[in-house]
């Protein structure tokens, strides 16, 4: 996490993919090459919209966070994403929106069926986080579901 250009008190600039979903967005986090491009180009052939890949500004406003495209990205580069394989491409974007959930993409052995609730927290606010492997076939739909049913819509575990 840095504070880049033109960030304050109440921004942070981080090593992310947003996509937005319904005027909601995700916060996908991993280390280079865990995913999070190749899901959130999914999520956008699903209907998302793209805020920023690789590079997300997260804002407070008041109590709520706000995931940005940076301010300091060229209009050219905005709202384009890596596509392994293929190159640069321009996705359908959105330039903020509402952050409801952040994704740790942890390829690998399938997560736990009934996890805690987990928090990770960014400028002093908490933020809901799940941990999900980006490459199995229903992750996008297992993130536009979260969405769709919204906070505190799924029953936590016992």
């Amino acid at each position: 996490m840095t504070r880049g250009a033109g960030a304050s008190a109440d921004a942070i600039d981080v090593h992310a993919t947003a996509v937005a979903i319904e005027g909601r967005a995700l916060l996908l986090r991993g280390p280079s090459g865990s995913g999070k491009s190749d899901l959130a180009l999914r999520l956008v052939d699903g209907g998302a919209r793209l805020i920023g890949d690789d590079r997300v500004r997260i804002e407070r406003r008041g109590t709520a966070l706000w995931a940005l495209t940076p301010p300091d990205i060229p209009e050219a580069l905005r709202h384009k994403i890596e596509i392994r394989g293929i190159g640069i491409a321009s996705l359908p974007g959105l330039a903020e929106a509402p952050l409801i959930l952040a994704v740790d993409l942890v390829p690998g052995p399938a997560p736990e069926r009934l996890p805690a609730a987990q928090n990770c927290h960014y400028l002093g606010v908490a933020l809901p986080l799940i941990a999900l492997d980006p490459f199995t076939a229903s992750a996008a739909a297992k993130l536009r579901l979260a969405v769709k049913l919204g906070p505190g819509s799924i029953i936590p575990p016992p």
